[in-house]
């Protein structure tokens, strides 16, 4: 199976593919896509889909997994935040992928085992769980814990379906 993860934002949206044979997971490819921020949000929004898209059509994933949105301080921030999910929920769906959505504690504990890890903490952890990938932006590594935590949750659910 393959999995695209998204870590989504407005400006930068971090993805990630991943291979899942068993409990095998290899690195496929990673990155950010990004969209200009003196564009109008529609524009922005356009850009993210279009780019978002794009993976998706190079790297042909099985499945797709989401963060879902925390809600901050700043209300106008969390629902712009709120639209750049919600475009990282659409265009793997708009291409037929099933999408999951996991909170970003579940993600950090799945992958740090400690839901209020931080960034360096979930890279050091993504580059330890999957060989290969050395180099990834904080976005992308992320994006690929996202994967990760998707390739464990998703396994035991198809156990637990299998068996009922």
């Amino acid at each position: 199976m393959r999995v695209l993860g998204l870590d989504p934002g407005l400006r930068h949206t971090g993805w990630g593919v991943i291979d899942v044979a068993g409990n095998r997971l290899t690195h496929v490819a990673d990155g950010v896509v990004h969209a200009a921020i003196d564009h109008p949000l529609a524009a922005r929004l356009v850009s993210l889909f279009r780019q978002i898209t794009a993976v998706v059509e190079s790297f042909h994933p099985d499945e797709a997994a989401v963060e879902e949105t925390f809600v901050n301080r700043n209300p106008t921030s969390t629902l712009k935040l709120g639209v750049a999910r919600g475009i990282a929920l659409l265009a793997p769906a708009e291409r037929g992928l099933p999408v999951a959505e996991y909170s970003a504690n579940l993600v950090k504990k799945t992958v740090v085992g400690a839901g209020h890890a931080g960034k360096n903490q979930v890279q050091l952890m993504v580059r330890h769980l999957l060989p290969g990938c050395d180099g990834a932006d904080p976005d992308a590594a992320d994006a690929l814990a996202v994967a990760i935590c998707h390739a464990h949750h998703a396994a035991t659910r198809r156990r637990w379906e299998a068996q009922a």
